[in-house]
Order: C-alpha cells, then structure tokens, then sequence
C-alpha cells in the first residue's frame, strides 16, 4: 500500500539533508521512495514511500535522525484529506488552560494548575478533577470570566488550520472538558462550525461551585466524534482529532488521523501521531494540504 511520510519543521528548519537522510533510511529497510514534494518550503515535505510499514517509517527515520526538531506523521496515502475535524480548546486551539487562569482571580493557580496538570496526564479522575477545582472556586465573582476572556491568545496556526479545512469542506468541532463560557467565543473567533463543552453555573453573579451535568470528559468527546460522524455520513477514518490531554486520547485515537499535539507524557506515548515542534498547521501538512491552500486569517 502506498504511504506518505510527512516532515514538518518550524519556518526554515526542514533542510534538504533531514530528507535525503530519511530517503536513505527507508530504503536501507527495502522501501521504494518517490520524490519529495515540498508542501513549504523548508517547513514541511511529503516523502512517498512503499513496502514498508508507517510504524516501521517512523522508528528507522527517527532513528537516523535523532534528536532533529522534526515531526514524522506516517500513514496510508488513499484517504489521506479529512472531512471532519474535532479539537480539543485548552492548551491545543488556545495557549491556556481557561479554569487555571480563572484560579487566579482566587489566588489559587498554582492549586489548581497541579490537580490540571495531573488531571490531563491521566493521573486522575478527570470528573473527580474537575468537579474538585470547580468547587474549589465557589463565590469568585464571574467577572473573572470576562477577565480571563481578555487575556486569552490562540495558539499558533489555529485559525488556519480551521478557516483552511472549512474552506475546503470540512465539518468542523470545538470540543473541550472546558466550559461553554469560552468554547463560545473561541469558535466564533476562530471559525469552527459548532462547540461543545461543560457549563460553568452561576448565581447571583457568582459562580455556585458546581458544573452543569452531564459532565463532557473523555468519553463524551468519544461520542461526539462518532456523532459528528454518522451525522455527516463519515466513517471514524475520514475525520481528524487533536488535542493534548488525557481526556482527548480516546477520540486521538479512534480518528483516522488522531494526533496529541505538544501532549502531556502519557498521552504523547499512547497516540500514533505527534505534532511537537510545528504549530497547529502541522496537521493541515499532514493531510497534504500545501501552504498555498491556506486560508490565512
């Protein structure tokens, strides 16, 4: 079966050598490889290769390459476009996790920031986590919502990666273990065609301590993606998922192209595909998309 080993470098870091060194190490394993196709120059390039596994791929050309700042995404070229995208929202389409920043407001960030932390590396329960941090914070005045909003940035490569698969017919998903109170707004900035997320319950312009049930975790975002799926006549195979914690692996990796982007640990060692060192436009360059077809915001 044909496959496509894809490169992806920050701007200016992909150099010829990183792709004669690949091509040499696919052949020495008795693979067939066809030219190389740049989608960015210096950025990211497609190897096309065949009779060999994408598993195998990935380990020889890491292993010729070290400790290069590069990302290897390996897979089948048949189907390689998707047409549905599900992201995860903190720390993967913005730079933050929304409830720590709010923590602030509490003077109980850092409190709050290691039970996330743990939370996202799977290390707990992550409705017990959430309902835990929550309630922690009951009677901060929601003004530190509005607060929070302000000072939020996108990660690099959001908005394009979005706007671009959009453009080009794709379904696309904000689905977050976050809140409502953001997902919102962060889909009508970066241009996603629905959100899904907990709700944050207030009263009396406070919040109560409690989140709205039923609580979205790892195996709601599961179901939405089969959901999105099947609504849209998809198979599991056509969609792409990304995100960085715990409760992202189970969709990570139930996509056709599921990747754990600048993931906790554990969820980096359990995905098949990483995206490390590129931005959020490593995953446009993975289904083959070059710069040129961006939608640049």
């Amino acid at each position: 079966m044909p496959h496509i080993l894809t490169l992806i470098a920050q701007p200016g870091a992909l150099a010829p050598a990183h792709l004669n060194a690949a091509r040499a190490a696919l052949s020495a394993l008795g693979a067939d490889c066809d030219a190389v196709d740049w989608l960015a120059e210096g950025e990211a390039a497609d190897l096309p290769f065949t009779a060999l596994a994408a598993e195998q791929a990935i380990a020889a050309v890491r292993g010729t390459l070290g400790d290069a700042a590069l990302d290897l995404i390996a897979q089948p070229a048949q189907g390689r476009r998707k047409k549905l995208l599900l992201a995860d929202m903190d720390s993967t389409i913005i730079t933050t996790e929304t409830l720590d920043e709010i923590a602030a407001f509490a003077g109980l960030k850092d409190q709050i920031a290691e039970i996330t932390a743990r939370s996202m590396n799977g290390e707990l329960d992550f409705r017990q986590a959430l309902t835990e941090r929550v309630g922690m914070l009951k009677g901060l005045d929601a003004a530190a919502l509005e607060e929070t909003w302000k000072a939020t940035e996108l990660m690099p490569g959001a908005e394009t990666l979005v706007r671009t698969m959009r453009k080009h017919g794709a379904r696309t998903a904000l689905v977050s273990g976050g809140f409502r109170y953001f997902t919102g707004r962060v889909a009508k900035r970066v241009g996603f065609h629905e959100h899904h997320a907990n709700t944050l319950l207030l009263r009396g312009g406070k919040l109560t301590g409690k989140v709205g049930q039923p609580i979205l975790d790892r195996d709601a975002k599961l179901a939405t993606l089969k959901r999105l799926a099947a609504a849209h006549g998809l198979a599991l195979s056509e969609a792409a998922t990304i995100g960085d914690g715990a409760n992202d692996l189970a969709m990570i990796q139930a996509a056709g192209l599921g990747v754990a982007y600048r993931a906790k640990p554990s969820v980096a060692a359990a995905a098949r595909h990483r995206i490390e060192h590129g931005d959020l436009r490593g995953l446009l360059f993975a289904q083959g998309y070059r710069a040129a077809d961006f939608v640049v915001a």
